[in-house]
Protein backbone atom coordinates (compact mmCIF):
# COMPACT_ATOMS: atom_id res chain seq x y z
CA UNK A 1 0.00 0.00 0.00
CA UNK A 2 2.80 2.45 0.74
CA UNK A 3 4.65 1.57 -2.44
CA UNK A 4 1.49 2.35 -4.50
CA UNK A 5 1.18 5.76 -2.89
CA UNK A 6 4.78 6.54 -3.71
CA UNK A 7 4.29 5.52 -7.41
CA UNK A 8 1.33 7.84 -8.02
CA UNK A 9 3.24 11.10 -7.35
CA UNK A 10 5.97 9.84 -9.63
CA UNK A 11 3.51 9.29 -12.53
CA UNK A 12 1.94 12.70 -12.00
CA UNK A 13 5.32 14.34 -12.10
CA UNK A 14 6.15 12.61 -15.36
CA UNK A 15 2.85 13.73 -16.90
CA UNK A 16 3.41 17.30 -15.76
CA UNK A 17 6.85 17.24 -17.37
CA UNK A 18 5.43 15.84 -20.69
CA UNK A 19 2.64 18.45 -20.99
CA UNK A 20 4.91 21.39 -22.01
CA UNK A 21 6.60 19.13 -24.52
CA UNK A 22 3.27 18.17 -26.04
CA UNK A 23 2.12 21.77 -26.17
CA UNK A 24 5.39 22.87 -27.73
CA UNK A 25 5.08 20.12 -30.31
CA UNK A 26 1.55 21.23 -31.18
CA UNK A 27 2.65 24.82 -31.50
CA UNK A 28 5.56 23.83 -33.72
CA UNK A 29 3.22 21.70 -35.84
CA UNK A 30 0.80 24.58 -36.27
CA UNK A 31 3.65 26.95 -37.18
CA UNK A 32 4.98 24.42 -39.66
CA UNK A 33 1.52 23.94 -41.20
CA UNK A 34 1.05 27.69 -41.46
CA UNK A 35 4.47 28.05 -43.05
CA UNK A 36 3.72 25.31 -45.56
CA UNK A 37 0.33 26.86 -46.33
CA UNK A 38 1.86 30.30 -46.76
CA UNK A 39 4.74 29.26 -49.00
CA UNK A 40 2.66 26.79 -50.99
CA UNK A 41 -0.64 28.67 -51.33
CA UNK A 42 -1.16 31.92 -49.44
CA UNK A 43 1.78 33.86 -50.83
CA UNK A 44 0.49 33.16 -54.35
CA UNK A 45 -2.97 34.53 -53.63
CA UNK A 46 -4.41 37.95 -52.78
CA UNK A 47 -7.84 38.33 -51.28
CA UNK A 48 -10.34 41.10 -50.58
CA UNK A 49 -13.93 41.36 -49.47
CA UNK A 50 -14.18 44.95 -50.76
CA UNK A 51 -15.64 43.68 -54.01
CA UNK A 52 -19.07 44.21 -55.51
CA UNK A 53 -21.11 43.02 -58.48
CA UNK A 54 -21.37 45.59 -61.22
CA UNK A 55 -23.06 45.70 -64.62
CA UNK A 56 -24.45 47.86 -67.40
CA UNK A 57 -27.30 50.13 -66.37
CA UNK A 58 -29.33 50.83 -69.52
CA UNK A 59 -31.26 54.06 -69.05
CA UNK A 60 -34.23 54.15 -71.41
CA UNK A 61 -35.40 57.56 -72.65
CA UNK A 62 -38.01 58.61 -75.18
CA UNK A 63 -36.91 59.32 -78.75
CA UNK A 64 -39.82 61.67 -79.45
CA UNK A 65 -42.04 63.89 -77.35
CA UNK A 66 -45.48 62.65 -76.41
CA UNK A 67 -47.97 61.67 -73.75
CA UNK A 68 -47.70 58.28 -72.05
CA UNK A 69 -50.85 56.23 -72.67
CA UNK A 70 -49.61 52.75 -71.63
CA UNK A 71 -46.87 51.24 -69.44
CA UNK A 72 -46.31 47.53 -70.03
CA UNK A 73 -43.68 46.76 -67.36
CA UNK A 74 -42.63 47.60 -63.83
CA UNK A 75 -39.73 47.19 -61.42
CA UNK A 76 -38.45 43.62 -60.82
CA UNK A 77 -40.05 42.43 -64.09
CA UNK A 78 -38.05 40.92 -66.95
CA UNK A 79 -38.01 42.85 -70.24
CA UNK A 80 -37.29 41.04 -73.49
CA UNK A 81 -35.23 42.77 -76.17
CA UNK A 82 -37.57 44.53 -78.59
CA UNK A 83 -40.55 44.40 -76.19
CA UNK A 84 -42.75 47.52 -76.16
CA UNK A 85 -42.38 48.89 -72.64
CA UNK A 86 -44.05 52.31 -72.95
CA UNK A 87 -46.59 53.54 -75.51
CA UNK A 88 -46.89 57.23 -76.36
CA UNK A 89 -49.95 58.86 -77.93
CA UNK A 90 -49.50 58.22 -81.70
CA UNK A 91 -52.19 60.56 -83.11
CA UNK A 92 -49.94 63.54 -83.83
CA UNK A 93 -47.26 61.43 -85.51
CA UNK A 94 -49.84 59.51 -87.56
CA UNK A 95 -51.27 62.80 -88.88
CA UNK A 96 -47.76 64.02 -89.73
CA UNK A 97 -47.06 60.74 -91.54
CA UNK A 98 -50.25 61.02 -93.58
CA UNK A 99 -49.35 64.60 -94.52
CA UNK A 100 -45.86 63.54 -95.58
CA UNK A 101 -47.28 60.75 -97.75
CA UNK A 102 -49.67 63.19 -99.41
CA UNK A 103 -46.82 65.64 -100.06
CA UNK A 104 -44.77 62.84 -101.61
CA UNK A 105 -47.61 61.88 -103.95
CA UNK A 106 -48.12 65.50 -105.02
CA UNK A 107 -44.39 65.97 -105.55
CA UNK A 108 -44.23 62.87 -107.74
CA UNK A 109 -47.04 64.23 -109.90
CA UNK A 110 -45.39 67.66 -110.14
CA UNK A 111 -42.10 66.08 -111.20
CA UNK A 112 -43.88 63.89 -113.73
CA UNK A 113 -45.40 67.08 -115.13
CA UNK A 114 -41.87 68.45 -115.57
CA UNK A 115 -40.93 65.49 -117.74
CA UNK A 116 -44.15 65.89 -119.74
CA UNK A 117 -43.44 69.63 -120.00
CA UNK A 118 -40.12 68.84 -121.67
CA UNK A 119 -41.92 67.07 -124.50
CA UNK A 120 -44.37 69.96 -124.88
CA UNK A 121 -41.57 72.53 -124.85
CA UNK A 122 -39.62 70.54 -127.43
CA UNK A 123 -42.71 70.41 -129.66
CA UNK A 124 -43.19 74.17 -129.17
CA UNK A 125 -39.57 74.77 -130.28
CA UNK A 126 -40.14 72.69 -133.40
CA UNK A 127 -43.34 74.60 -134.17
CA UNK A 128 -41.68 77.99 -133.68
CA UNK A 129 -38.72 76.91 -135.77
CA UNK A 130 -41.08 75.91 -138.60
CA UNK A 131 -42.82 79.29 -138.42
CA UNK A 132 -39.48 81.07 -138.38
CA UNK A 133 -38.28 79.15 -141.46
CA UNK A 134 -41.55 79.90 -143.25
CA UNK A 135 -41.32 83.62 -142.43
CA UNK A 136 -37.69 83.69 -143.58
CA UNK A 137 -38.62 82.03 -146.88
CA UNK A 138 -41.49 84.52 -147.41
CA UNK A 139 -39.12 87.42 -146.79
CA UNK A 140 -36.53 86.01 -149.21
CA UNK A 141 -39.15 85.47 -151.93
CA UNK A 142 -40.68 88.93 -151.54
CA UNK A 143 -37.28 90.61 -151.62
CA UNK A 144 -36.53 88.79 -154.84
CA UNK A 145 -39.60 90.12 -156.63
CA UNK A 146 -39.57 93.56 -155.01
CA UNK A 147 -37.19 95.14 -157.65
CA UNK A 148 -39.61 94.25 -160.44
CA UNK A 149 -42.54 95.65 -158.41
CA UNK A 150 -43.84 92.12 -157.67
CA UNK A 151 -44.74 93.15 -154.09
CA UNK A 152 -45.11 96.43 -152.33
CA UNK A 153 -42.65 97.95 -149.89
CA UNK A 154 -45.20 97.52 -147.12
CA UNK A 155 -45.31 93.74 -147.76
CA UNK A 156 -41.52 93.48 -147.45
CA UNK A 157 -41.54 95.40 -144.16
CA UNK A 158 -44.35 93.18 -142.92
CA UNK A 159 -42.27 90.09 -143.80
CA UNK A 160 -39.25 91.54 -141.96
CA UNK A 161 -41.36 92.17 -138.86
CA UNK A 162 -42.73 88.64 -139.08
CA UNK A 163 -39.20 87.19 -139.25
CA UNK A 164 -38.12 89.23 -136.22
CA UNK A 165 -41.19 88.15 -134.26
CA UNK A 166 -40.74 84.49 -135.20
CA UNK A 167 -37.04 84.65 -134.20
CA UNK A 168 -37.94 86.06 -130.77
CA UNK A 169 -40.67 83.46 -130.30
CA UNK A 170 -38.21 80.70 -131.24
CA UNK A 171 -35.61 81.99 -128.81
CA UNK A 172 -38.23 82.16 -126.07
CA UNK A 173 -39.36 78.60 -126.77
CA UNK A 174 -35.73 77.42 -126.72
CA UNK A 175 -35.13 79.19 -123.38
CA UNK A 176 -38.25 77.59 -121.93
CA UNK A 177 -37.08 74.17 -123.11
CA UNK A 178 -33.60 74.75 -121.63
CA UNK A 179 -35.16 75.78 -118.29
CA UNK A 180 -37.30 72.66 -118.18
CA UNK A 181 -34.39 70.40 -119.08
CA UNK A 182 -32.22 72.01 -116.40
CA UNK A 183 -34.73 70.81 -113.80
CA UNK A 184 -34.75 67.18 -114.94
CA UNK A 185 -31.39 66.55 -116.62
CA UNK A 186 -29.68 63.40 -115.30
CA UNK A 187 -32.68 62.28 -113.30
CA UNK A 188 -35.85 60.26 -113.59
CA UNK A 189 -39.20 60.77 -111.88
CA UNK A 190 -38.20 58.18 -109.25
CA UNK A 191 -34.85 59.74 -108.23
CA UNK A 192 -35.54 63.42 -108.82
CA UNK A 193 -34.20 65.59 -105.93
CA UNK A 194 -37.66 66.88 -105.09
CA UNK A 195 -38.99 63.33 -104.91
CA UNK A 196 -36.03 62.22 -102.77
CA UNK A 197 -36.61 65.15 -100.43
CA UNK A 198 -40.28 64.30 -100.05
CA UNK A 199 -39.38 60.64 -99.54
CA UNK A 200 -36.95 61.64 -96.76
CA UNK A 201 -39.77 63.58 -95.09
CA UNK A 202 -41.96 60.46 -95.23
CA UNK A 203 -39.15 58.38 -93.73
CA UNK A 204 -38.68 60.90 -90.90
CA UNK A 205 -42.42 60.91 -90.17
CA UNK A 206 -42.45 57.11 -90.32
CA UNK A 207 -39.66 56.93 -87.73
CA UNK A 208 -41.39 59.47 -85.48
CA UNK A 209 -44.54 57.35 -85.60
CA UNK A 210 -42.63 54.13 -84.86
CA UNK A 211 -40.77 55.76 -81.98
CA UNK A 212 -43.98 56.33 -80.05
CA UNK A 213 -43.51 52.66 -79.12
CA UNK A 214 -40.60 52.69 -76.67
CA UNK A 215 -38.89 49.29 -76.87
CA UNK A 216 -36.29 47.57 -74.69
CA UNK A 217 -32.84 47.76 -76.32
CA UNK A 218 -31.56 44.76 -74.31
CA UNK A 219 -33.00 41.89 -72.31
CA UNK A 220 -32.83 42.38 -68.57
CA UNK A 221 -34.66 43.27 -65.39
CA UNK A 222 -36.31 46.63 -64.84
CA UNK A 223 -34.66 48.18 -61.77
CA UNK A 224 -36.18 51.64 -61.89
CA UNK A 225 -39.39 53.13 -63.32
CA UNK A 226 -39.68 56.90 -63.34
CA UNK A 227 -42.59 57.36 -65.75
CA UNK A 228 -46.29 57.61 -64.98
CA UNK A 229 -49.44 57.28 -67.05
CA UNK A 230 -50.42 60.57 -68.69
CA UNK A 231 -46.97 62.07 -68.24
CA UNK A 232 -45.66 64.36 -70.98
CA UNK A 233 -42.18 63.13 -71.92
CA UNK A 234 -39.41 64.55 -74.09
CA UNK A 235 -36.29 62.92 -75.59
CA UNK A 236 -34.38 63.91 -72.43
CA UNK A 237 -36.82 62.24 -70.01
CA UNK A 238 -35.49 59.07 -68.40
CA UNK A 239 -38.35 56.61 -68.06
CA UNK A 240 -36.87 53.21 -67.21
CA UNK A 241 -33.60 51.59 -66.24
CA UNK A 242 -32.75 48.01 -67.23
CA UNK A 243 -29.92 45.79 -65.99
CA UNK A 244 -28.92 42.80 -68.16
CA UNK A 245 -27.91 40.38 -65.39
CA UNK A 246 -26.37 37.90 -67.83
CA UNK A 247 -23.40 40.23 -68.44
CA UNK A 248 -22.30 41.37 -64.98
CA UNK A 249 -18.76 41.51 -63.59
CA UNK A 250 -16.93 42.09 -60.31
CA UNK A 251 -15.14 45.29 -59.33
CA UNK A 252 -12.68 44.29 -56.59
CA UNK A 253 -10.90 47.08 -54.71
CA UNK A 254 -7.44 45.83 -53.73
CA UNK A 255 -4.99 47.69 -51.57
CA UNK A 256 -2.07 49.17 -53.44
CA UNK A 257 0.42 46.92 -51.63
CA UNK A 258 -1.50 43.85 -52.85
CA UNK A 259 -1.30 44.64 -56.56
CA UNK A 260 2.34 43.83 -57.22
CA UNK A 261 1.59 40.33 -58.49
CA UNK A 262 -1.82 40.92 -60.07
CA UNK A 263 -1.77 40.31 -63.84
CA UNK A 264 -4.39 40.24 -66.60
CA UNK A 265 -5.75 36.75 -67.19
CA UNK A 266 -5.02 35.31 -63.74
CA UNK A 267 -7.69 32.92 -62.38
CA UNK A 268 -10.06 34.19 -59.71
CA UNK A 269 -12.36 32.46 -57.21
CA UNK A 270 -15.41 34.42 -56.08
CA UNK A 271 -17.90 33.75 -53.30
CA UNK A 272 -20.93 35.87 -52.51
CA UNK A 273 -22.88 36.68 -49.40
CA UNK A 274 -26.20 35.91 -51.08
CA UNK A 275 -25.36 32.24 -51.82
CA UNK A 276 -22.69 31.62 -49.18
CA UNK A 277 -19.32 29.94 -49.46
CA UNK A 278 -20.74 26.69 -50.88
CA UNK A 279 -21.35 28.41 -54.24
CA UNK A 280 -18.13 29.37 -55.98
CA UNK A 281 -17.76 31.39 -59.14
CA UNK A 282 -14.72 31.17 -61.37
CA UNK A 283 -13.41 34.02 -63.45
CA UNK A 284 -10.28 35.85 -64.48
CA UNK A 285 -8.71 39.28 -64.17
CA UNK A 286 -9.77 41.53 -67.05
CA UNK A 287 -7.79 44.63 -66.20
CA UNK A 288 -6.75 47.21 -63.65
CA UNK A 289 -8.17 50.69 -63.58
CA UNK A 290 -5.72 53.43 -64.49
CA UNK A 291 -6.43 55.41 -61.31
CA UNK A 292 -7.71 55.09 -57.79
CA UNK A 293 -11.20 56.15 -56.85
CA UNK A 294 -10.00 59.17 -54.89
CA UNK A 295 -7.84 60.38 -57.79
CA UNK A 296 -10.67 60.04 -60.32
CA UNK A 297 -13.25 61.91 -58.25
CA UNK A 298 -14.79 65.04 -59.71
CA UNK A 299 -13.17 67.00 -56.85
CA UNK A 300 -10.06 65.01 -55.82
CA UNK A 301 -8.76 65.59 -52.32
CA UNK A 302 -5.90 68.09 -52.02
CA UNK A 303 -3.75 68.28 -48.90
CA UNK A 304 -1.88 71.59 -48.85
CA UNK A 305 -1.34 71.67 -45.10
CA UNK A 306 1.30 69.98 -42.96
CA UNK A 307 -1.23 67.69 -41.31
CA UNK A 308 -0.74 64.78 -43.66
CA UNK A 309 -1.56 61.17 -42.90
CA UNK A 310 -0.75 58.44 -45.37
CA UNK A 311 -3.77 56.31 -46.26
CA UNK A 312 -3.41 53.08 -48.19
CA UNK A 313 -5.24 53.54 -51.48
CA UNK A 314 -7.40 50.97 -53.22
CA UNK A 315 -7.45 50.31 -56.96
CA UNK A 316 -10.44 48.76 -58.77
CA UNK A 317 -9.70 45.47 -60.53
CA UNK A 318 -12.28 44.20 -63.00
CA UNK A 319 -13.01 40.47 -62.90
CA UNK A 320 -15.12 38.46 -65.33
CA UNK A 321 -17.37 35.55 -64.37
CA UNK A 322 -18.27 32.28 -66.06
CA UNK A 323 -21.57 32.80 -67.97
CA UNK A 324 -22.70 29.23 -67.23
CA UNK A 325 -22.25 29.74 -63.50
CA UNK A 326 -24.10 33.06 -63.74
CA UNK A 327 -26.98 31.31 -65.46
CA UNK A 328 -27.23 28.78 -62.63
CA UNK A 329 -26.84 31.35 -59.84
CA UNK A 330 -27.70 34.86 -61.11
CA UNK A 331 -26.06 37.83 -59.43
CA UNK A 332 -27.63 41.22 -58.91
CA UNK A 333 -25.82 44.52 -59.24
CA UNK A 334 -24.36 45.84 -55.99
CA UNK A 335 -24.06 42.53 -54.12
CA UNK A 336 -21.04 41.99 -51.87
CA UNK A 337 -18.47 39.34 -52.81
CA UNK A 338 -15.16 37.93 -51.63
CA UNK A 339 -12.49 37.67 -54.30
CA UNK A 340 -9.36 35.51 -54.27
CA UNK A 341 -6.86 35.99 -57.10
CA UNK A 342 -4.26 33.32 -57.84
CA UNK A 343 -1.13 35.34 -58.67
CA UNK A 344 1.14 32.31 -59.17
CA UNK A 345 1.30 32.80 -62.94
CA UNK A 346 3.24 36.01 -63.65
CA UNK A 347 3.39 35.64 -67.46
CA UNK A 348 0.72 38.27 -68.07
CA UNK A 349 0.89 42.06 -67.87
CA UNK A 350 -0.64 44.47 -65.39
CA UNK A 351 -1.67 46.99 -68.06
CA UNK A 352 -2.25 46.17 -71.71
CA UNK A 353 -2.97 48.26 -74.78
CA UNK A 354 -4.87 45.34 -76.29
CA UNK A 355 -8.44 44.77 -75.12
CA UNK A 356 -8.67 41.68 -72.91
CA UNK A 357 -12.44 41.45 -73.28
CA UNK A 358 -15.11 42.66 -75.74
CA UNK A 359 -16.15 46.03 -74.34
CA UNK A 360 -18.56 46.97 -77.11
CA UNK A 361 -22.30 46.64 -76.56
CA UNK A 362 -24.92 47.08 -79.26
CA UNK A 363 -28.55 46.63 -80.11
CA UNK A 364 -30.46 46.22 -83.36
CA UNK A 365 -34.00 46.88 -82.12
CA UNK A 366 -34.04 50.44 -83.47
CA UNK A 367 -33.17 49.29 -87.00
CA UNK A 368 -36.57 47.59 -87.17
CA UNK A 369 -38.33 50.93 -86.69
CA UNK A 370 -37.66 51.83 -90.34
CA UNK A 371 -38.83 48.47 -91.66
CA UNK A 372 -41.54 48.92 -94.28
CA UNK A 373 -40.87 52.62 -94.91
CA UNK A 374 -39.01 52.10 -98.20
CA UNK A 375 -41.68 49.74 -99.52
CA UNK A 376 -44.39 52.26 -98.69
CA UNK A 377 -42.46 55.08 -100.35
CA UNK A 378 -41.87 53.07 -103.53
CA UNK A 379 -45.56 52.15 -103.62
CA UNK A 380 -46.60 55.81 -103.38
CA UNK A 381 -44.17 56.80 -106.15
CA UNK A 382 -45.24 54.00 -108.49
CA UNK A 383 -48.95 54.58 -107.85
CA UNK A 384 -48.81 58.31 -108.57
CA UNK A 385 -46.60 57.88 -111.62
CA UNK A 386 -49.02 55.31 -113.05
CA UNK A 387 -52.00 57.61 -112.46
CA UNK A 388 -50.19 60.55 -113.99
CA UNK A 389 -49.29 58.55 -117.11
CA UNK A 390 -52.85 57.29 -117.41
CA UNK A 391 -54.19 60.84 -117.12
CA UNK A 392 -51.68 62.07 -119.71
CA UNK A 393 -52.67 59.31 -122.12
CA UNK A 394 -56.35 60.11 -121.68
CA UNK A 395 -55.73 63.81 -122.32
CA UNK A 396 -53.66 63.20 -125.47
CA UNK A 397 -55.55 64.03 -128.71
CA UNK A 398 -56.70 61.09 -130.73
CA UNK A 399 -55.73 61.31 -134.42
CA UNK A 400 -58.68 61.40 -136.81
CA UNK A 401 -58.60 58.91 -139.63
CA UNK A 402 -59.59 60.17 -143.05
CA UNK A 403 -62.71 58.60 -144.40
CA UNK A 404 -62.51 56.83 -147.70
CA UNK A 405 -64.74 58.42 -150.28
CA UNK A 406 -67.78 56.38 -151.13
Amino acid sequence: MGDQQKAEPTNNARKSRRLPTILLSCVLAVIAACAVYYFAIARHRVETDDAYVNGNLVRLTAQVSGTVIAINTDETQFAQRGQVLVQLDPHDTEIALAQAKADLGQTVRDVAQLFAQESRDAAAVNAQQTLFIQASEDLTRDRTVFPVHGVSDETVRHDEHAVTSMRAALEQAQATLASTRAQITGTSPEDHPRVLQAAAAVRAAWLASARTRVVAPVSGYVVRRAVELGQQVTPSTEMLAIVPVDSVWIDANFKEDELEGVRIGQPVAVSTDIYGSHVRYHGKVLGLNAGTGSALDVLPAQNATGNWIKIVQRLPVRISLDPRELEQHPLLVGLSTTVKVDVHNQSGVALSKQAAWPASVNTDVYAAQEAGADEDIQSIIARNLARNLARASAAAPTPHLARNPQ
